[in-house]
């Protein structure tokens, strides 16, 4: 009681250094202990964009359901989209016991999408038009989550990294799954491999642009990465970049595919893959929620939502 006691006689100031040093020691925050402003928000639209995001990574595949080349496959993708809508729903939840101090709820986050003050990730903006895109989505965009999502695996915020763990379990399933897909292309008949030529090239640039602009010494920007700062991820959006070239650069290449970019190399001196910058404009475009799916999608979340409020005012 006494410790409480005199943990609440510290200074604002002092509070943080003590904040700062948990932090440092490898502890793990929980939703109830003191936090400063900072890290609280910067969690906040962190778990809640990643939440909505698994929701509205649903839609893409989703359109695939009734499309799906064979009964195994469409059994398939369906078990895929109620995972991503379960992964969303945790997610949520987490973030709701962030937001309990500032007397919002859920349904200020399904809002704040709709009204465009919450984003949703890049690639889900995209279209999917073959079947090919739905194995690429599970096969390199759930790769890609893969790798920026194990990178917080040791976050600093425990509720967050112990729902990554289940997370990033069943991710693998969603890889293994589009892999699958990928696999049965490339060993099919030439329009079908060069189906799925057409939906690595339609797809690159938003893989490129998943992780978000590069660091410092990529943007000559000098804004602080809060996230690294307080040890809620280790790595750089360009060095996730890069672990995501140096892990299926090679595979794409053994399966006899070629890369869309015909100037990328691995530079041996620097050790990482030098590559064509993506449009960074279009990219901010697309997150404004101006990309080829953008309005279609987030209409088709909202009359989904409203259709299905009276489960949630019951449930309430």
């Amino acid at each position: 009681m006494s410790e409480v006691f005199s943990f609440d006689l510290l200074t604002e100031h002092e509070k943080h250094l003590h904040f700062m040093k948990r932090i440092e020691n490898g502890e793990k925050i929980e939703a109830d202990d003191w936090m400063p402003d900072e890290y609280r928000f910067t969690l906040i639209k962190l778990i809640s964009m990643h939440g909505i995001s698994e929701i509205m990574g649903a839609l893409p595949e989703k359109e695939w359901v009734p499309k799906a080349p064979s009964l195994k496959r469409k059994l398939g993708i369906m078990a895929k989209v109620q995972d991503e809508m379960g992964h969303g729903q945790l997610l949520l939840r987490v973030t709701e016991d962030l937001m309990k101090p500032l007397g919002k709820t859920r349904e200020d986050i399904f809002q704040d999408l709709f009204n465009g003050d919450l984003k949703f990730h890049n690639v889900f903006h995209m279209e999917a038009p073959s079947w090919a895109d739905a194995g690429i989505i599970g096969w390199l965009v759930d790769g890609a989550a893969i790798i920026t999502q194990t990178n917080m695996l040791h976050a600093s915020y425990g509720p967050y990294a112990r729902a990554l763990k289940r997370i990033c379990a069943e991710e693998v399933f969603h890889a293994q799954h589009g892999e699958s897909i990928i696999m049965t292309l490339v060993e099919g008949t030439a329009a079908q491999k060069e189906m799925l030529q057409q939906s690595i090239d339609r797809w690159w640039e938003s893989l490129l642009m998943f992780f978000g602009p590069g660091d410092a010494s990529t943007t000559g920007t000098s804004k602080q990465d809060i996230t690294i700062k307080y040890n809620i991820r280790s790595k750089t959006n360009e060095q996730l970049r890069q672990d995501f070239f140096t892990k299926y650069i090679p595979r794409l290449l053994s399966l006899g595919l070629k890369l869309p970019d015909k100037t990328m190399y691995f530079d041996n001196e620097k050790r990482q893959w030098i590559y064509q910058q993506p449009d960074w404009g279009k990219f901010k475009q697309i997150i404004k929620n101006n990309g080829p799916k953008s309005k279609q999608r987030l209409r088709l979340r909202q009359i989904t939502y409203e259709t299905n409020k009276w489960v949630h005012e019951a449930l309430s």
